[in-house]
């Protein structure tokens, strides 16, 4: 299952948040013990936002929550998007179907 995180928040002077740099990860791991192996895969970016400090909707900076603004994020960039892509990254790194190096150093 993905995690959403905001590592940080641009702002204006009136508390409206003009950037969120936000981050996906998602992970999977496939056996147990000594033989398990994680497979990871993440996403960041950031967001931009315009603010109107008199709409009913407003949030100001010091009334936000992550989870308010994760999902401002999901809407602007599709978070189903996000996290397919995750998935995929997932799967293509669990059966791969390039490899990379030298045939004389196996």
């Amino acid at each position: 299952m993905a995690t959403w995180t905001i590592a940080n928040l641009e702002r204006q002077a009136d508390g409206g948040v003009i950037v969120a740099h936000w981050r996906c990860d998602d992970s999977e791991t496939v056996g147990s013990g000594d033989d398990a192996v994680t497979y990871t895969a993440s996403s960041y970016g950031t967001c931009s936002f315009t603010p109107d400090a008199d709409a009913d909707d407003f949030v100001a900076y010091n009334d936000l929550t992550e989870a308010t603004v994760i999902e401002w994020v999901k809407a602007e960039v599709d978070g189903d998007v996000v996290e397919t892509a995750l998935t995929d990254n997932i799967s293509s790194q669990k059966t791969p179907t390039t490899f990379d190096g030298v045939p004389w150093n196996d």
